[in-house]
C-alpha cells in the first residue's frame, strides 16, 4: 500500500462518468462560479464606494462578500478545469493548498457570522452604546480576530490531516479535498489526534452557535417590545437576512460534517458537498440585497456608473 511519502498526487471523485454530462457539469458549475462572483463583487463595491454603507453592519457585509468569492474560487475552479479536461488529479501540494484555503475561508466565515449577531445585538438592544462598543477600531478588531482564526484553524487542522501516514491509496471521494475524505486515506490507528482536534473545533463551533441563539432570542424580544410597528419593521429587516445567511451556512454544513455514517455514500457526500461549499457564497448577496434598500440603491449606483463607463 502507498505511504504519504509516495503519493505525489489524488484521484478527485469525477462529476459525471461521460463526457457529456461532465461538459453540462462544466457550464452549470461556470454559470454558478459567474453568478457568485458578480454578486459577491458587486455587493463588495457597493460598500466600498457608498459613503452611506460605511457602518459596522456593512463593513461586516463587505468581509463576508470576500470571504465568499474566497470560499467558492477554492473549490470550483479546479471542478471545472477537471470536468473540461477530463481529469480527476491534483497534486499533493495542491490538494494541501486547497484544503488550508477552504478551512481557513469556512471558519472566518463561520467566526464573522457570530460577530455579525453580536453587531445586531448591540444594535437593537443597547442602541445608546452602540457608536462606544461598534466604533471602527473595535469592527477592525473584531474583523481581524475573524480571519486571524480562521487562519489558526486551518493551520492546525492542515498540519494535522497531511502529517498522518497515509495507507489507503489517494483516491478522495469528493471533488475537491476535505478533511473526512483525507481521513479515509489514513492508517486505522493514526487519525485519532485529527478526530480530537476535529471535536475540540466542533466544540467552539457549537459555543458560536449557541452565543448566536442567545443574541437573536435577546434581540426578537427587544423588538416585540417596540411599540412602534415602523421601527420592529425596520429591525427585522436588518436582521432577517443575517439570519437567513446563518441558517443556510449552518444546515448545509452540520449536514455535511454530522450525518450519520449509515447513510453515507459517494453521491450523497457530492450532492451535500455542493451544497454547503457553493450554495451559501452564491446565495449570500442575493438574499442580503433583497430586503435591504441602502444596498438595492448602492448597487443601482454602481450599475450606472460601470453602464456610463461603457463605450
Amino acid at each position: 500500500m502507498p505511504n504519504s511519502s509516495s503519493i505525489s498526487e489524488f484521484l478527485l471523485l469525477p462529476l459525471a462518468d461521460t463526457r457529456q454530462l461532465q461538459l453540462l457539469h462544466f457550464w452549470l458549475l461556470l454559470g454558478i462560479y459567474l453568478a457568485a462572483l458578480l454578486g459577491n463583487g458587486l455587493i463588495s463595491t457597493a460598500v466600498a464606494c457608498d459613503q452611506r454603507l460605511h457602518t459596522p453592519m456593512y463593513f461586516f457585509l463587505l468581509n463576508l462578500a470576500l470571504l465568499d468569492l474566497g470560499c467558492i474560487s477554492t473549490t470550483l475552479p479546479k471542478a471545472m478545469a477537471n470536468a473540461l479536461w477530463d481529469t480527476r488529479a491534483i497534486s499533493y501540494a495542491g490538494c494541501a493548498a486547497q484544503l488550508f484555503c477552504f478551512v481557513f475561508f469556512i471558519s472566518a466565515e463561520y467566526s464573522l457570522l457570530t460577530i455579525m449577531s453580536y453587531d445586531r445585538y448591540v444594535a437593537i438592544c443597547k442602541p445608546l452604546h452602540y457608536g462606544t462598543l461598534m466604533d471602527s477600531r473595535a469592527c477592525a478588531t473584531m474583523a481581524a480576530a475573524a480571519w486571524g482564526a480562521g487562519v489558526l484553524n486551518s493551520l492546525l487542522h492542515t498540519a494535522s490531516t497531511f502529517s498522518l501516514p497515509l495507507c489507503q491509496g489517494n483516491v478522495v471521494n469528493q471533488f475537491f479535498c476535505e478533511i473526512p475524505q483525507i481521513l479515509k486515506l489514513s492508517c486505522s490507528a493514526s487519525y485519532l489526534r485529527e478526530i480530537g482536534i476535529l471535536i475540540f473545533s466542533i466544540t467552539l463551533a457549537f459555543g458560536c452557535f449557541v452565543f448566536m441563539v442567545v443574541s437573536y432570542v435577546q434581540i426578537f424580544l427587544a423588538v416585540l417590545r417596540m411599540p412602534s410597528e415602523q421601527g420592529r419593521h425596520k429591525a427585522f429587516s436588518t436582521c432577517l437576512p443575517h439570519l437567513a445567511v446563518v441558517s443556510v451556512f449552518l444546515s448545509t454544513g452540520f449536514f455535511a460534517y454530522l450525518k450519520p455514517p449509515s447513510i453515507s455514500s459517494p453521491l450523497l457526500d457530492l450532492t451535500v458537498a455542493l451544497l454547503y461549499s457553493v450554495v451559501p457564497p452564491t446565495l449570500n448577496p442575493i438574499i442580503y440585497s433583497m430586503r435591504n434598500r441602502e444596498i438595492k440603491h448602492a448597487l443601482k449606483k454602481v450599475l450606472q456608473y460601470a453602464l456610463f463607463l461603457l463605450p
